[in-house]
């Protein structure tokens, strides 16, 4: 039997955020007028985390808010890097994160368009042959050539998911943005999402929607303060993180 190649790997992944960063920041410049505290407060958002996601599965994560599921896809999108581990991504990754991750408010959204998708590795040519079928996927119309403060939030999210979907990625990440778009397009992004898994694409969806989870994933694992509480079929796992929920 063939070994399944890996799209995604976590090994031992930990990461470490100091609170208060702004503040210590602000002390270390006026140092010699206020004593620097004597404990440092660090938050460990993951903690020896590994998994490994295989190339055309859909890996759905669930936990409360602060288990650690954003910082994970944050570390699995490149965005951030671990402290300690190791994180390996074999592939094309499209990464919709929190709203307008990567995107410029004083860019129209044809800059944002063109700037994001060569940020995700597309060529200045390959952005122009995709540019009128991502532009015409979002529905924004018009708008398209509006500075994108001038947006609201269904519209940011109608943009990004356009991107995302029409750049061919090997790898989606989705991190609960969708709850923003209208109903219409929320069914058109689901719809496309399928087709993606059809096409052999892997998927590492977050959610609080246990529904969607097991719409779309093949394997779940639930995060528990920032660690893995369990990992294992969509089904056990949910429903193991479910009879959590009402103890």
């Amino acid at each position: 039997m063939s070994k399944k190649a890996a799209a995604i790997e976590f090994r031992n992944v930990t990461k470490t955020f100091v609170l208060n960063q702004g503040r210590a920041v602000l002390l270390s410049q006026l140092g010699q007028w206020f004593s620097k505290p004597e404990n440092e407060q660090k938050f460990t958002a993951l903690k020896n985390v590994s998994f490994t996601l295989y190339r055309g599965e859909s890996l759905g994560i669930v936990g409360r808010n602060g288990a650690g599921k954003s910082t994970l896809l944050s570390l699995a999108s490149g965005v951030a890097l671990p402290d300690a581990g190791q994180v390996t991504v074999h592939g094309r990754i499209a990464p919709l994160l929190e709203l307008g991750s990567g995107f410029h408010g004083d860019l129209t959204g044809a800059e944002n368009l063109r700037l994001n998708a060569s940020l995700l590795g597309f060529s200045r040519q390959q952005v122009a042959e995709a540019y009128d079928r991502i532009v015409e996927y979002s529905g924004i119309g018009e708008f398209i050539h509006e500075p994108l403060k001038t947006y609201s939030n269904g519209m940011i999210v109608r943009l990004a998911f356009s991107i995302a979907i029409n750049i061919d990625p090997d790898i989606l990440v989705v991190d609960e943005v969708l709850a923003v778009g209208d109903a219409g397009f929320q069914e058109k992004c689901l719809n496309s999402m399928q087709a993606l898994r059809k096409k052999g694409k892997t998927l590492l969806l977050v959610s609080h929607s246990t529904q969607m989870i097991r719409q779309f994933c093949d394997r779940a694992i639930w995060m528990d303060r920032g660690e893995v509480r369990k990992n294992g079929k969509t089904e056990e796992v949910l429903a193991a993180y479910e009879e959590h929920l009402r103890e």
